[in-house]
Parts: C-alpha cells; structure tokens; sequence
C-alpha cells in the first residue's frame, strides 16, 4: 500500500507540474513532502492521490490537489510569512502552508471542533509545530492576531467578507472562493489600493457563519 501511494503520489505531481497548476519549487517541495493520506478517512487513503475532492465527514471536503496548488501559487507564500487560513478541515492545506512558511505562522480557523481536534492530531504525527487551530467563526476572520501577510478561505462565501481585507497586511495577498458551491476564486491584493481579480471558476464547500452561509 505505502508503495502504492508512493508510487500515485509521484504520478500526481507530474501531471500537476505539466498540466500548468504546480510551477514554484516550494509549493512543489510542499506537496512531495506532506502525505495527503495523513488527512483523509482511513477508507479512503487508496484515493488520496486521485486529483478529486474527498469526504472528510461532518459534510466537509478535503480539496482536490489541483485546486490545491492553484491557491498556494496564486498565494505566493514565502517562508516567514504570517497567514491566515479559514476552514481547517482536517489540516492539510494548512500543512502545506506551514511547511513553506517554516519561519512563519499558520493560524487557521474552523467551526466544527472535532475536525479541529482532528487536525491538531495530524499536525503533531507529522512534527509541524507553526500552525495554531482555532475553533469559531472563521467568516469574521481572526482580528487577535491580524495582520496577516497572507489569507485565505477553503469555503466558499457570498461575497469577500470586509473583515477579512481589514485583517490582511499591507501587501498582502487574500484569497477566497465567492458563490455558493460553485463560484469563483478571487484574489485580492491589498497596497495603497485594493485590487481584485478572478482567478476562474471552483467549487467548495459553502462558509457557515455571519458573513457566510446560515446553517441550514
């Protein structure tokens, strides 16, 4: 099995890097050196390198690699960077950001406890040690400890919520996918003016929260 995945592991990448969506040698190192089976059910590791969503329970995802690596190139981490991530899942888009922020800090956010115990678990099997969880409403973004070089959202909201352009750094980057289900990835970049671009089109999980979606 370990040689199987490996062996998926390596095919993944490939086709990631020659279909255009991996570039950077750091998001590229990241994603060799996390093991995406580490986050996703024990049903489930067989396809932990299939380019898809999977089920993570709790009606939550774990996104699919090309996604993945769209959002961190689009995000341009850099190693001591200070990021906010919201909707933690199981944590592994917040090990990858925390592998290339290694002088950084990861703070990320999610509203369903038991996925954030989960994640803390996954975090300390694998000695990463620059990511704090935090269990709330990750729609209003993280005020006590902004701001942030970097933000982004692995939920989809019904527009950029303002309190997260407020918590973001002065030359820093926020991306967050808007629409519910399907929509559309936006990159915001925050200097002396606010510029905004999509990215094209993805789907997520919706944002449960006061600047997301009700529960029901």
């Amino acid at each position: 099995m370990i040689v199987d995945l490996e062996r998926k592991k390596e095919k993944l990448i490939k086709n990631l890097i020659r279909y255009g969506y991996l570039k950077s040698p750091e998001v590229i190192e990241a994603i060799k050196k996390v093991p995406r089976e580490i986050f996703v059910p024990s049903n489930m590791k067989q396809h932990a390198y299939d380019d898809t969503p999977l089920e993570i329970g709790y009606g939550q995802t774990i996104s699919a690699p090309h996604m993945v690596a769209i959002m961190l190139e689009a995000l341009k981490i850099k190693e001591d960077s200070k990021v906010l991530e919201i909707g933690t899942g199981t944590g592994y888009h917040a090990a990858l950001a925390a592998t290339i922020a290694k002088k950084g800090t990861v703070y990320t956010i999610e509203r369903i406890k038991e996925l954030a115990e989960k994640a803390k678990e996954n975090f300390k099997k694998l000695g990463i040690k620059n990511v704090k969880v935090i269990v709330g409403d990750g729609s209003l973004g993280l005020p006590d400890f902004a701001p942030y070089t970097h933000i982004y959202a692995t939920c989809s909201a019904p527009s950029i919520p303002d309190e997260l352009i407020q918590q973001l750094a002065k030359g820093g980057r926020l991306l967050i996918p808007v629409g519910r289900v399907y929509g559309e990835l936006w990159l915001v970049e925050k200097n002396d003016k606010i510029k905004k671009r999509n990215l094209g089109g993805c789907a997520f999980v919706p944002m449960i929260g006061r600047r997301g979606y009700n529960e029901d």
